[in-house]
C-alpha cells in the first residue's frame, strides 16, 4: 500500500500512487487528488505570509492519468490586498489540470461575532459507513478516504451529507494543511449526490471552483451536496463544512449523457 498520495520526484515533479485511482476508469485519477496538489502549490507560490485563498477554480482539461507529474505556478495578477496565482499540471503528452487561485489579505478588523451563518451538522461520529458503488479496483480514491454518511449514499439518488478524512497524507511525511483537506474532498459532490443512476448516465464534472470564508478546523471535512440536471447540463453544489461550522461553497459543472 503506498504512503500517500504522490511520491515526489524533485521540487516539481510528482508521481501519482494507486491512491489516486478514481472510479470512472483503470489508470486514470480521482479529481481530488490533483485538485488538492494543485492547491497545495498555489498556497506556496511564494514566501508572502497574511494571504489566503478565498476562491480557487479547476478546469479539468482531460482525464488526469496515474502517472508522473509536474506543477508549474505564475503570478497572474499582483496586488497588496489580492492576488491572482494559476497553477497547471502536466502529464505525458500536456496539460491536464488547470488551477486559478484568488488569495486574499487577511487582517484583525474587529469584525462582530455572528457573522458565518448556518447550524452545526451531527459530527463523522453519527454517520454510517455506506457501501462505495463498484469501481472495479481494491485499492483507490474510494478507499484512501475515509466517508461518514450523516444522509443519503453513493447507491440512493438525490442530496447528501458525508463526512470525509484522508487516511493518507497528500505526500510522505507532510501533514496536510487546512486548503488541501478541502480539495481532496471537494470534487466529491457531485459522486454524493447523484440525481441519475450511474449505471445507466454519465455526469461528469468539468470543473470545480470552492470558496472558503474561514480554513476548516480539524481533520473531517463534510459536504452538504445537491445535484440538479436539465438538458444535459448538471450543477452539483455544496456547503462545506467543519465540526465548527459552514466554511465555504463547491460548484461543479456537469456533462451528462446517456451511457453507451
Amino acid at each position: 500500500m503506498p504512503e500517500a498520495f504522490f511520491l515526489p520526484l524533485g521540487r516539481d515533479r510528482f508521481r501519482a500512487t494507486e491512491l489516486t485511482q478514481g472510479p470512472w476508469g483503470p489508470g486514470l485519477q480521482h479529481a481530488g487528488p490533483p485538485a488538492a496538489l494543485l492547491g497545495r502549490t498555489v498556497e506556496g507560490h511564494s514566501d508572502r505570509s497574511g494571504l489566503r485563498v478565498a476562491r480557487v477554480t479547476f478546469e479539468i482539461l482531460r482525464a488526469v492519468p496515474i502517472a508522473e507529474l509536474e506543477v508549474t505556478t505564475c503570478l497572474l495578477r499582483g496586488g497588496r490586498s489580492v492576488e491572482l496565482v494559476e497553477a497547471s499540471l502536466l502529464a505525458p503528452g500536456g496539460e491536464v489540470m488547470r488551477a486559478t487561485a484568488l488569495r486574499v489579505r487577511t487582517a484583525e478588523v474587529g469584525l462582530p461575532d455572528g457573522l458565518v451563518p448556518g447550524p452545526r451538522l451531527p459530527g463523522p461520529e453519527a454517520g454510517r459507513v455506506m457501501p462505495f458503488f463498484p469501481t472495479g479496483q481494491e485499492v483507490g480514491y474510494h478507499t484512501a478516504m475515509e466517508w461518514r454518511f450523516v444522509a443519503g449514499s453513493f447507491l440512493e439518488a438525490g442530496p447528501a451529507t458525508v463526512w470525509l478524512r484522508m487516511r493518507h497524507p497528500l505526500l510522505p511525511g507532510e501533514a496536510p494543511s487546512p486548503l488541501v483537506r478541502v480539495l481532496a474532498a471537494a470534487d466529491s459532490g457531485n459522486g454524493v449526490s447523484a440525481a441519475l443512476d450511474y449505471r445507466r448516465w454519465l455526469f461528469v464534472n468539468a470543473d470545480l471552483t470552492v470558496y472558503l470564508v474561514r480554513p476548516p478546523v480539524g481533520e473531517w471535512v463534510a459536504l452538504e451536496a445537491a445535484t440538479t440536471v436539465a438538458a444535459g447540463v448538471g450543477l452539483a453544489r455544496s456547503v462545506i463544512h467543519d465540526q465548527q461550522g459552514p466554511v465555504g461553497r463547491g460548484l461543479q459543472a456537469l456533462f451528462v449523457d446517456r451511457r453507451r
